[in-house]
């Protein structure tokens, strides 16, 4: 069965439920608990970064990887043009823009505003499993990127 024959609201519905893995991604990574970041993956699913060499796969090693980040990193992306186009009732793929601002060492406070870190794009594939919509695989393409700059204390405002 090809998307032409999906219902157009249950297609909306698609979308939307792919829309808000997306949000819910970067917000568990900048606001919540990066290493929940795994539940919004199937069990096989697979995060990659090619320009980078990386590639973890499974939620366990997901898990482990997003949980891993420095505890003292302060991040927020900002996702935008998120483009999802179902490609039949239980498969999705999506391209979402973002740009990261990412600073270590941060005990709290307001930081100096700079330049994001990294500007690229998300590639996503989507799977429906039951009635949620999960990442099945995630892969990173950055346009623009930087090192991740250490806050120095004393350059506080």
């Amino acid at each position: 069965m090809g998307t032409e024959r999906l219902d157009p609201v249950e297609r909306l519905l698609a979308e939307r439920a792919c829309e808000r893995v997306v949000l819910d991604f970067v917000h568990r990574l900048d606001l919540g608990e990066p290493a929940s970041v795994a539940e919004l993956f199937t069990p096989e699913g697979v995060w990659q970064w090619p320009g980078g060499g990386r590639r973890v796969a499974g939620r366990e090693a997901l898990r482990a990887y997003f949980g891993s980040r420095p505890a003292d990193r302060l991040s927020r992306r900002m996702c935008t043009n998120v483009r999802v186009t179902v490609e039949s009732p239980d498969t999705a793929a999506a391209t979402t823009y973002f740009a990261t601002y990412r600073a270590d060492g941060h005990t709290g406070g307001l930081v100096p505003p700079g330049p994001p870190v990294n500007v690229g794009h998300y590639e996503d594939a989507f799977r429906r499993t039951g009635e949620s919509w999960l990442i099945e695989r995630r892969t990173l393409v950055l346009a623009f990127g930087g090192h991740t700059p250490r806050i120095d204390r004393d350059a506080r405002p």
